[in-house]
């Protein structure tokens, strides 16, 4: 080292701490023999604040600013001991720089199931997981509670602490909300700001803030979860036989899925047997019987009767009638209607003779009809 660089390391002294490392909490400013000279020049930035240490006690925080230390803007070192001029400083002291920006994205989650009591289903086991976001926001207190001596104190040495916490209060809330199981998922965002309030009083004695706290899942076990699919199957069968004939097509489809399994073809014979049985049977709880699959179809009406014909005559250039078929046969047989006679019905084009109609050509056939030529 040149005289230069010697009198330049002397008389200009900067102390200062930029991180890239986005985890580092608290960073010790290192000095060969903590030695801090009268005049220096502090420089704290945003997002940061500076613990000076001094024999053990911490005499001032620094926020943001740049900073002469001299004992005229240093009255708490003032009483502590009396700064020399020279070269050498006779006192030894230490600066911890501490992140006081937001710590993003740390996750947290349960590493048990915790045991709540639902109001719908009773008793059941939750797994819940997300993330936070933690600041310092006291540093003294942070130092002393936490910290300590450590040169470099990352997020990491305190997340498992800060984990078991979340999850501690969380377990308390959960159980003591009486939000069912089906309903969490709708209540995320104001469980996570009842439980970022809990955990405040416990954070708040380490120096630390929670200003956020997300709930990204609550689940059920797997157990659990299969079986209120199996419910919800049986709410969209509509009752039980649907949802019986329903679970045995499930577990026919299953075994024809693996043909050289035997057990999986016998299992799926026997739900078809149970399933054919349960079919003849009344359902549970007063439930009607359940119908047979293959049901007679229901009988049609009788078709409507035919509508009878009506007649008209002609007769000396009138008409009369109606008259209905019946009439009309006694008509012939008074003589009153006979074979030549002109006759019409709706539908009928014109008027046409009586024995050329085939409905009335049956009246005439009781009597012989006229012999040729008379």
């Amino acid at each position: 080292m040149s005289i230069f660089n010697f009198l330049s390391g002397e008389f200009i002294d900067v102390i200062h701490w930029t991180d890239d490392t986005r985890n580092t909490m608290v960073w010790r400013f290192e000095r060969q023999g903590h030695a801090i000279k009268y005049g220096a020049k502090l420089t704290v930035r945003e997002g940061q604040a500076a613990v000076f240490v001094h024999e053990g006690q911490i005499a001032d925080v620094f926020t943001p600013g740049l900073y002469m230390l001299e004992t005229n803007n240093m009255p708490v070192m003032t009483t502590l001991q009396h700064w020399d001029h020279g070269f050498r400083s006779p006192f030894k002291s230490e600066i911890y720089f501490v992140n006081t920006t937001r710590f993003n994205n740390l996750k947290w989650g349960t590493k048990n199931p915790i045991i709540l009591r639902d109001p719908e289903y009773g008793p059941v086991r939750v797994r819940a997981f997300g993330t936070y976001t933690i600041r310092v926001s006291d540093p003294a207190r942070f130092m002393v509670e936490i910290v300590g001596t450590d040169g470099e104190f990352t997020m990491d040495e305190i997340s498992f602490q800060v984990r078991n916490i979340i999850v501690q209060e969380f377990s308390r809330v959960i159980a003591a909300s009486g939000i069912p199981v089906l309903d969490m998922a709708a209540n995320t965002a104001d469980l996570g700001k009842l439980i970022a309030t809990e955990i405040s009083a416990t954070l708040t004695g380490y120096g630390l803030t929670m200003p956020e706290l997300y709930i990204e899942n609550i689940s059920l076990p797997e157990a659990v979860e299969a079986a209120l699919d199996k419910r919800t199957s049986a709410g969209l069968a509509g009752d039980l036989g649907r949802f019986t004939q329903y679970s045995a097509a499930e577990a026919m489809t299953a075994a024809a899925a693996t043909p050289g399994s035997a057990m999986g073809a016998s299992i799926g014979a026997g739900m078809g047997m149970g399933m054919g049985a349960q079919m003849t049977q009344p359902g549970p709880w007063g439930a009607r019987p359940q119908q047979p699959a293959a049901q007679a179809a229901p009988m049609q009406p009788p078709p409507p009767p035919p509508v009878e014909h009506v007649w008209h005559i002609a007769e000396g250039g009138a008409t009369k009638g109606p008259f209905s078929k019946a009439a009309m046969g006694r008509m012939v047989t008074d003589g009153a209607l006979t074979r030549e006679t002109h006759v019409w019905t709706a539908g009928q084009d014109g008027w046409i003779r009586a024995e050329d109609v085939t409905e009335l050509a049956q009246l005439f056939t009781v009597m012989p009809p006229p012999p040729p030529g008379a």
